[in-house]
């Protein structure tokens, strides 16, 4: 039984979003008056007796997974633009799945707990995820809802230690914060 937790570089595998990522960060670190840092993307993969899940956050209009895996979807960039696939996002908690681009995980994986309440509790959470606009305040954290939200949720409400988790060094994982706060607003 375990809960391990892989940082992926953003854009991994991709040029367009990481170098969006990398404007965005830029005008964050500059506004923060500090160096821009490497930005991550969260993903999980849950053992359960001999059962492994992936637990990703990625486009709905790119993705291998079954349509059974889908546990929960939302809108991308303004609730409007949901309405057409290309502007929404799917929460995946996918049995014997894949972890997009885990070649390029840093500091990976982190293994966040071996108690099996825990593991079973992310899996039954994972429909439960709240589905905010992507890139929005939806959680009004001061911090956009995206993966990294979504993974934080989890990991909170199943009672995880998440004070211990931090990105890989001279990194950040932009939405972090959203997640705990709706985890606690929510408890």
């Amino acid at each position: 039984m375990s809960v391990d937790l892989y940082w992926l570089p953003l854009g991994a595998g991709g040029h367009s979003v990481r170098w969006n990522g990398r404007v965005y960060e830029a005008v964050v670190a500059w506004r923060a008056h500090r160096q821009a840092r490497d930005i991550y993307h969260a993903a999980l993969e849950v053992r359960v007796a001999d059962d492994r899940y992936v637990i990703e956050v990625g486009p709905a209009w790119a993705s291998a997974a079954p349509p059974e895996s889908v546990v929960c979807d939302g809108p991308v960039g303004a609730r409007p633009l949901g309405r057409s696939r290309l502007f929404r996002y799917e929460v995946r908690c996918w049995r014997d799945g894949v972890i997009a681009d885990i070649a390029e995980a840093v500091a990976s994986p982190v293994r966040v707990s071996e108690d099996v309440w825990r593991a079973r509790r992310v899996l039954d959470l994972a429909p439960s995820v709240p589905a905010y606009t992507w890139g929005r305040d939806g959680a009004r954290a001061g911090d956009m809802w995206n993966s990294n939200s979504v993974v934080s949720w989890l990991l909170a409400r199943s009672g995880h230690d998440v004070d211990a988790i931090v990105p890989p060094p001279d990194g950040t994982a932009p939405g972090w914060d959203a997640g705990l706060v709706e985890a606690c607003v929510r408890t």
